[in-house]
């Protein structure tokens, strides 16, 4: 496994107690930037695509059932030479996002792909423009049938198609337009270097600080990051406003009514069960955030939390740093309790060189795990600090790469999940880590502080991201009757915020600013809505699975490896759940109450 020198005698203390962190290694993707593997996968795939405009563009509507499925696997199979590709780019980007080279290779192979992928544009377009009795028919043959869930997915969104030309447009701006806007957010936020006491350090450096067990060190941190945004606002503020804009007149080209829907789509889920969502949330705030934090200022002695407070460690917390090697055990182990199957996809993950872990100079911030393409395997982006919150997130990531690896059998068109359904397993990984810890801790200071930082976590899984998704609206909404200034944005943000997270929080103008760092705004506009979505669908699965006899683990691994084959309804239908039923979020809220009840019969 390649390594990163996390030991070394000139690191810092913290560092070494770390221990040795995995630094991932691509070559299972390609050799290199430069490599004869990706030059030939470049220049194969072009020809394929324009061969395969020339045997199948006006054409499909007249192919025999057999025909259309062979039509189909050879664009699944183009489509994932590209996405390789483009996989293997968008990691080394990931990995030194401030590197001008990197920076350079990412965008030469957006544009190459972006060129190659327009030839084989017209394919789901004219898929959509063949007529239903007809399609049918060809679907009745078993090599078309197979791919029926993706045909019925691409079929979703004929009512929000264009004409090919605008289609082809749409698609060859996309490099210079909301790609150049993305990459200009993520190359400004790795750029920033945070004044700190003398020294320069990065976001993910100085919002680690804010969970500092010291309030000195926090609300310094807090100073100091919202300062710094602050710098940076009209950049930040010019690429959302073009962001939104650029959304708004795509909106109204596809006849999308509502900013959301076509996230709400994409998806595969309901305009009407994604409000239900918003209303039990949004409704749950006192119940929920504002109870806990009126009670967390208590346990600090504060009629108030300062917002720097927020996530700070009860007094009463163990604050050592975790060793990767004792995170990755406990992760493994808790895995491994619910499923040995599970446990050994996960350890593949840590005996090949598929998780990057290490904090560095230039390396994109936060957490994601990157499915890559069925013909390869999924790789782990962290950014590991020996926290328990980090602990949770390798958790939350490894669930995730499970999930990829068990629905790449499904193929390259099927294996991919709505994101409503991905955060599934990871949410669900996260809640088998938390219950094991508690299990194994028989101190009731500890467990309190255990069963703290699971709401806490809850509540910024499920009430700060619907807050998230309750700002994208306003701003998306506000934005449709002219530009909006950057305080207007703070203005906005500091409304939800204060509904959110109620009374019990003190903000100041620092905060205001806190908006801008959040990269879920810029990539994937109301992506946010899915982690609450995902927390409370956990919630209501775990409560299953407690309940359950054996069979529970085998029907939950066969959920994760249907991929994008199933809808909602139909994956959470042997479990008894329906997500489609208002009541159904009430179940995942109460779990979340009855936590924060328990809490407070420890006072």
């Amino acid at each position: 496994m390649t390594t990163a020198p996390a030991n070394n005698a000139d690191k810092a203390p913290e560092d070494r107690i770390l221990g040795t962190l995995p630094v991932w290694d691509l070559t299972d993707l390609y050799p290199g930037n430069d490599s004869p593997e990706l030059n030939a996968d470049l220049d194969r795939v072009a020809k394929d695509a324009a061969a395969f405009s020339g045997s199948y563009k006006g054409k499909l509507s007249g192919l025999s059932g057999k025909a259309l499925g062979a039509a189909i696997a050879e664009y699944e199979a183009i489509d994932e030479i590209m996405g390789r590709i483009m996989s293997y780019a968008q990691l080394v980007y990931a990995g030194n996002v401030s590197d001008p080279d990197v920076g350079r290779f990412y965008q030469t192979m957006q544009e190459r792909v972006n060129d190659i992928s327009a030839h084989v544009l017209f394919f789901a377009l004219e898929l959509n423009e063949i007529d239903d009795k007809v399609l049918a028919k060809q679907l009745k043959a078993a090599e078309s049938g197979r791919y029926k869930p993706w045909v019925d997915d691409a079929r979703l969104f004929r009512p929000h198609q264009l004409d090919e030309e605008i289609e082809r447009l749409l698609h060859d701006k996309r490099v210079a337009g909301r790609s150049a806007w993305n990459r200009l957010f993520d190359e400004t936020m790795a750029d920033m270097r945070f004044d700190h006491e003398g020294g320069k350090i990065t976001s993910e450096e100085v919002m680690n600080m804010l969970s500092n067990p010291d309030e000195g060190v926090r609300k310094k941190a807090s100073e100091t990051l919202g300062q710094e945004l602050q710098k940076h606002a009209r950049t930040f503020s010019l690429i959302t406003n073009t962001l939104a804009k650029d959304k708004e007149i795509e909106d109204k080209w596809r006849h999308f009514a509502r900013p959301e829907s076509s996230r709400n789509l994409a998806n595969k889920v309901e305009d009407e069960v994604v409000d239900a969502l918003n209303k039990a949330v949004q409704g749950a705030y006192p119940t929920l955030s504002h109870r806990y934090y009126a009670m967390k200022a208590k346990w600090f002695g504060k009629e108030q939390l300062d917002h720097w407070d927020r996530n700070a460690p009860l007094p009463d917390a163990d604050n050592s740093i975790i060793p990767w090697a004792q995170a990755t055990e406990t992760v493994l182990t808790a895995y491994g309790d619910f499923s040995t199957d599970l446990a050994e996809i996960g350890k593949q993950f840590f005996d090949n060189a598929w998780i990057d872990a290490p904090v560095r100079e230039g390396k994109s911030s936060g957490a994601f795990a990157h499915p890559t393409v069925p013909s390869a395997h999924p790789y782990l982006l962290l950014n590991y600090q020996g926290k328990t919150r980090d602990v949770m997130t390798l958790a939350h990531e490894l669930g995730h790469g499970c999930h990829q690896v068990l629905a790449a059998p499904q193929g390259n068109l099927m294996a991919d999940t709505p994101l409503t359904l991905a955060e599934t397993a990871s949410v669900f990984g996260e809640m088998l880590t938390f219950r094991r810890m508690l299990r194994s801790q028989d101190d009731p200071a500890k467990r309190k502080v255990m069963l703290a930082g699971k709401v806490e976590d809850m509540l910024n899984t499920v009430v700060r991201q619907i807050a998230f998704f309750n700002f994208e609206l306003r701003v998306h909404t506000a934005r449709r009757e002219g530009e909006l200034t950057a305080e207007d944005i703070c203005d906005i943000w500091m409304g939800v915020q204060t509904e959110s997270l109620g009374p019990a929080i003190r903000f100041d103008d620092n905060y205001r600013w806190y908006w801008t760092y959040i990269p879920h705004f810029i990539h994937s506009p109301f992506y946010v809505y899915a982690y609450a979505f995902g927390d409370c669908l956990v919630n209501s699965l775990y409560a299953v699975y407690e309940q359950a006899e054996n069979g529970f683990a085998d029907k939950y691994l066969d959920m994760l490896r249907a991929g994008g084959t199933l809808r909602h309804t139909e994956l959470l239908a042997p479990f008894g759940l329906d997500a489609s039923d208002p009541a159904f979020w009430q179940k995942g809220i109460s779990v979340v109450s009855g936590l924060i009840d328990e809490l407070e019969a420890m006072d």
